[in-house]
C-alpha cells in the first residue's frame, strides 16, 4: 500500500516566501496587531520594562504578546516566552523578538492602570460602531480563586487555635524532656522540636499581632502569599481564598462594559459599579439589573439619586422576621406617609417616638401600639410578651419598596439577567479556563490579569462581531478620534491667541469692530 511521503528536512524550507505570506489576511493576529499600532501607548501610561545590558522593549510589544496569549488561552510569562521561539503567528506579530520569562511578567505586573485604560478603547470602539446599546445592563460578580492556599490564610479565631495548640505540644515536649532519663540523642531530639515549635509561635505571634492592628474590618484576615486575598464564601457551604470579579454587561452584544477587582462581597458593591456604568455609557437613564445579593438599601439609595432604574431580585425573609402567622409579617402593614404611621392588619395604628436608632449600616425608626396588649391575634402577631409588635423602619425602605413594586411589573425582564451576565463567565471560566488569578502580588497585580481577560474577550467578540470590515473600521474610527483631539487643541490654542491679543488691544485702547468667534 501505498502512503503519502512527507519531503526531505534537509531539502524542505519552510520560508521560501516572506513571513508576511505566511499569515492569512483574516487571521485575527493582524487585527491585534492593528488595533495595538492605533493606541497611544505613552498617554495610557505603559511603564518600559528595563532589560539588562540591551535597550528596553517596546509596549506595544509586549501588549501584542500579552493579548494574543489571553485570547489563545496562554496567561503564564514562561509559556508566552516559549512561543515567542516556535510560533509563527507569534514571531509574525512581534516580528521576531524573544523576550524572557522575566521581562514578559514584569510588563504585567507594572501595568494595571494602563492595561484598564485599553480596556476602554474596547468598549469605546465597541459603543461607536452602535456594538453597545446602553439601555440594558446586568451586573454580577464571580470568584477567583488566588495564588494562596487556604493553610496560608489566617484569621484571629485561627490562629488562636495554632497557639493553643503549640502550647499543649510544648507542655508535651517538656513532659517528656523531664523524663528522657540522660538518653542524649532523645534529649536532642525534643530540644530540635521545641525550637521549631517555638518559632512557630513567634510567627503566629506576628501575624496576631497585624490581625490585631487591623481596623480595616470586624473578621480581619491575613494571607501569607497574596496578601489582599480573602477567604470568602463561593457557595453555598464551599469556600476559597479568593479575589472578587465585578462585572457589568451590555446587553445589546454581550460585551463587557466594566470590571472592577475586590476582595469582599457583592453588598456594598452595586452603587459603585452603577456610577461608574453611567459614566461610561453617557447615558442619563438605562435599567440595571442584579441578583439578591446585591439587596441591600443604601446601593438602592444611590441608585435612585442616580435615576438608574434597577431590578434586584428580593430575598428570603429570614425566621427572624416572620410573624408566627405570615399574613402579619411586616410587609403587610400599610405605611401612611402623611402622618409616618402604620396601620396593621386589625386597624390598629402604630407610631414612632421620632427618634432614629443607629444600626450599624443604617439608622432606623420604630413603630409600636398600646393596641397589642389586648389584641386577640396577638399570638399570631408576634412572639414577643412585653413590647408587642415592632416594625423598623430604616432611612432606605422607601427605596427598597420601590425595587419590589419594579421588580413586580417588570414581566418577563428580570429573567435576561442570568443569560446575560453570566455569558462572559462561560465563556472566561469554562471555556478559556480563567478560573483563577495567575498573579499574587496583591490586588493591583490581579486587575492587571483580569483587565486582559476582559480585553481579550470584548476583542474577540469584536472581531467575531464584524471581521470583514473591523479592520477599516478601526482605522476609520482611531483617525476621527485624533482629528477631532487636534481640532479641540487647535481651536484652545487660537481662542488663547484671541484673548491674548483682546488684552494687548484694550491695552492701546483698540476695540475691534468684527467678532472672532
Amino acid at each position: 500500500m501505498e502512503y503519502q511521503q512527507g519531503q526531505d528536512r534537509e531539502q524542505l524550507s519552510l520560508y521560501a516566501t516572506c513571513l508576511d505570506d505566511m499569515i492569512p489576511g483574516e487571521n485575527s493576529v493582524r487585527l491585534i496587531d492593528q488595533f495595538v499600532n492605533l493606541l497611544d501607548l505613552s498617554k495610557m501610561g505603559f511603564q518600559t520594562i528595563a532589560t539588562q545590558g540591551r535597550p528596553p522593549y517596546h509596549p506595544a510589544d509586549l501588549l501584542k504578546l500579552f493579548i494574543y496569549g489571553y485570547m489563545n488561552r496562554m496567561r503564564s510569562s514562561r509559556r508566552l516566552e516559549k512561543e515567542c521561539h516556535r510560533n509563527i503567528e507569534v514571531i509574525w506579530l512581534i516580528k521576531n523578538l524573544k523576550p524572557d520569562h522575566n521581562t514578559i511578567a514584569r510588563f504585567r505586573k507594572e501595568n494595571p492602570k494602563a492595561i484598564r485604560k485599553v480596556f476602554r478603547q474596547s468598549v469605546a470602539i465597541a459603543r461607536n460602531f452602535n456594538l453597545i446599546g446602553g439601555n440594558l445592563i446586568a451586573g454580577d460578580s464571580t470568584k477567583l480563586r488566588a495564588q494562596n492556599s487556604k493553610k496560608n490564610n489566617y484569621n484571629k479565631k485561627k490562629i488562636k487555635r495554632h497557639l493553643e495548640y503549640i502550647d499543649k505540644k510544648l507542655e508535651e515536649h517538656n513532659q517528656q524532656l523531664a523524663t528522657a532519663d540522660g538518653d542524649q540523642k532523645k534529649t536532642e531530639e525534643i530540644e530540635d522540636q521545641i525550637k521549631a515549635r517555638k518559632q512557630q509561635k513567634n510567627k503566629y505571634k506576628a501575624i496576631q499581632k497585624q490581625l490585631d492592628e487591623d481596623t480595616s474590618s470586624e473578621n480581619p484576615q491575613r494571607s501569607t502569599s497574596d496578601p489582599d486575598c480573602r477567604h470568602q464564601i463561593v457557595r453555598g457551604t464551599v469556600t476559597e481564598v479568593c479575589y472578587t470579579a465585578q462585572t457589568t454587561v451590555d446587553a445589546q452584544n454581550k460585551f463587557l462594559i466594566d470590571f472592577k477587582i475586590t476582595n469582599q462581597n457583592d453588598k456594598k458593591a452595586m452603587g459603585l459599579m452603577l456610577r461608574r456604568a453611567k459614566t461610561i455609557l453617557r447615558n442619563n437613564t438605562f435599567t440595571a439589573l442584579y441578583d439578591k445579593g446585591y439587596h441591600t438599601g443604601s446601593e438602592f439609595y444611590i441608585a435612585d439619586s442616580l435615576n438608574i432604574n434597577t431590578l434586584v431580585a428580593i430575598p428570603a425573609i429570614g425566621r427572624k422576621s416572620q410573624a408566627p402567622d405570615p399574613k402579619y409579617n411586616a410587609e403587610n402593614f400599610v405605611y401612611n406617609t402623611d402622618d409616618d404611621t402604620y396601620n396593621c392588619p386589625q386597624g390598629n395604628t402604630l407610631s414612632s417616638n421620632g427618634s432614629w436608632y443607629r444600626a450599624r449600616n443604617y439608622s432606623f425608626k420604630q413603630y409600636k401600639t398600646k393596641a397589642c396588649k389586648q389584641c386577640p391575634v396577638r399570638q399570631n402577631c408576634t412572639s414577643s410578651k412585653i413590647n408587642g409588635k415592632v416594625i423598623q423602619r430604616s432611612q432606605y425602605t422607601q427605596n427598597i419598596k420601590q425595587n419590589a413594586k419594579r421588580i413586580a411589573q417588570s414581566g418577563e425582564l428580570y429573567k435576561k439577567r442570568q443569560a446575560l451576565v453570566e455569558h462572559p463567565y462561560g465563556t472566561i471560566k469554562r471555556q478559556w479556563g480563567f478560573d483563577h488569578i495567575i498573579t499574587k502580588k496583591g490586588i493591583k497585580a490581579a486587575s492587571a490579569d483580569f483587565g486582559l481577560i476582559a480585553l481579550a474577550y470584548n476583542l474577540r467578540r469584536l472581531f467575531n462581531s464584524k471581521i470583514e470590515l473591523m479592520q477599516l473600521l478601526l482605522n476609520l474610527f482611531f483617525n476621527i478620534r485624533k482629528l477631532i483631539k487636534a481640532h479641540i487643541r487647535l481651536k484652545r490654542t487660537f481662542k488663547a491667541l484671541i484673548q491674548k491679543q483682546t488684552k494687548i488691544n484694550a491695552n492701546f485702547g483698540f476695540t475691534p469692530n468684527f467678532n472672532y468667534f
